[in-house]
């Protein structure tokens, strides 16, 4: 099963288990009416969670879990990824995509020279910015309109526009 991860558990919060996790989503809303997640631990095995209740604080969000009624049990949780089935990512505008239906795309101009492959995307605060890894060095690609013209994220291929000194090694 694919899954997208909407947080990730920073530490543990109070003596009942509850954790304080970093918001991986631009939907906070998401977690309404929530209740099945999926945690992968940082050694990669998955366990089923079910959020009993939660609240916003500052720009994270604290979980507290069904079973999880210790601050032993939340520790046990620490740097885990908790993520919902892909099946269920939120309905996005036709010119808007997921990060993680960038990463791994192949980035290439117009005239078809290759850059590289997208590794992630750079939150600034502003403009998103894609890291691109070429072969010989990385490439910071702002991902505007005006410059990544053609994004076909099931060809899994950008094409790009660069303004004058945008690649230059």
């Amino acid at each position: 099963m694919d899954l997208i991860t909407i947080a990730k558990v920073a530490k543990t919060r109070g003596l009942r288990g509850e954790v304080v996790a970093e918001l991986l989503t631009d939907f906070p809303e998401r977690f309404d009416g929530l209740t099945d997640v999926t945690g992968t631990l940082p050694d990669g095995r998955r366990v089923d969670l079910k959020i009993e209740r939660y609240f916003f604080q500052k720009n994270q969000i604290v979980l507290k879990f069904a079973g999880y009624d210790t601050i032993e049990q939340g520790e046990n949780l620490r740097n885990s990824e908790i993520s919902v089935p892909e099946s269920e990512a939120v309905e996005l505008k036709a010119d808007e995509f997921f990060d993680w239906q960038l990463e791994g795309c192949r980035v290439e101009t117009f005239d078809g020279e290759q850059i590289g492959t997208v590794r992630e995307m750079l939150r600034t605060g502003g403009t998103e910015v894609l890291i691109v890894a070429g072969t010989e060095k990385e490439f910071l690609v702002p991902f505007a309109k005006s410059i990544c013209i053609d994004v076909d994220v099931e060809e899994k291929l950008i094409r790009i526009d660069p303004p004058e000194g945008l690649l230059d090694f």
